[in-house]
């Protein structure tokens, strides 16, 4: 209930914060005349933001904030509780690394089509023992298509997972309950999305393809909102600009009984004060709180609770 309660107030307070980055950065640019790959991080140069372009640079979606499997690298440190009773430290981290294949751009900057092949690590560490044993790591592979005209935007993939238990944790076996799962499967995922100036909502699904087990439900329901001015809260002079981000994703699954996974992240995300071509990576620091069915996938059938703060950087 208590991060429930945090996901309510983050919500709540958007509106107050929107009007707090119109009035710090007055003399940045407009949201409308910014593309909103360029608003959320994944700038296409200009050189590229129209017509035929092999091997691109940028992408037409923007990824997801608060998602904890989106495409992004992170390190994070989270203090987790579970359904179990037991609380503990876990170091969370990500990398992620996308190639673009092809776009073949809109009538307008930042539209366009867009094939990619994308790949993440996700992996959990445990930081009670000396030796930061690994817990958990979630191999991510897949082929992302994303169109985007004007506001709206989508995300078809096709993609692979498969999860591993670290053997510190097999060796220790500090609970004899857990039974170690081959778990694999191929999914495809459709996520829509409207940009609606700073704020940004989406929704969508998947539907799992093959699965080991094949216990496995099949459906997933997948939905979120986001914040992300275009205009700055403050610029440090030459060295940086900062703006505000939060953003609330929420995940449900017939395999949990449809219970909801909700995800909330907020902070602060720096980048370069002048505009430079091509566009330079952005990096933030994020405060989150997660409530629901476990993400990582040797654990799906954990429920579990965490507050952190990490780093994140966008590819």
């Amino acid at each position: 209930m208590r991060l429930r309660r945090i996901a309510a107030y983050t919500v709540c307070t958007l509106s107050a914060l929107i009007s707090i980055s119109d009035l710090a950065g007055a003399q940045e640019p407009t949201s409308a005349r910014v593309p909103a790959s360029t608003r959320c991080a994944v700038a296409i140069p200009l050189s590229e933001q129209i017509g035929y372009v092999p091997l691109p640079r940028g992408d037409v979606f923007c990824p997801l904030i608060a998602d904890p499997k989106g495409q992004r690298s992170f390190v994070t440190y989270l203090w987790e509780s579970r359904d179990d009773g037991e609380d503990g430290q876990i170091g969370s981290v990500g990398i992620s690394d996308a190639l673009g294949l092809l776009r073949v751009g809109g009538p307008r900057p930042g539209d366009g089509f867009q094939i990619t092949v994308a790949g993440s690590v996700f992996a959990q560490f445990d930081l009670d023992v000396s030796s930061y044993d690994l817990i958990n790591a979630d191999y991510v592979i897949g082929l992302p298509i994303t169109f985007r005209r004007g506001p709206f935007s989508t995300r078809f993939r096709i993609y692979h997972q498969s999860s591993h238990l670290g053997d510190e944790y097999i060796l220790r076996e500090e609970d004899p309950t857990f039974v170690r799962e081959n778990i694999s499967y191929e999914s495809a995922e459709m996520i829509l999305s409207l940009d609606g100036g700073p704020v940004r909502v989406y929704g969508g699904g998947e539907y799992l393809l093959r699965r080991d087990p094949s216990a496995l439900e099949r459906y997933v329901a997948h939905g979120g909102i986001e914040l992300r001015p275009a205009r700055r809260l403050v610029r440090f002079g030459s060295l940086a600009g900062v703006r505000f981000i939060a953003a609330g994703d929420i995940k449900s699954s017939k395999q949990q009984d449809w219970k909801p996974a909700i995800s909330v992240r907020t902070g602060f995300e720096f980048d370069r004060p002048r505009d430079t071509e091509p566009p330079g990576r952005r990096w933030g620091l994020y405060f989150e709180a997660y409530d629901g069915p476990s993400p990582y996938g040797q654990f799906f059938r954990r429920d579990v609770r965490w507050l952190g703060a990490g780093i994140h950087f966008t590819l």
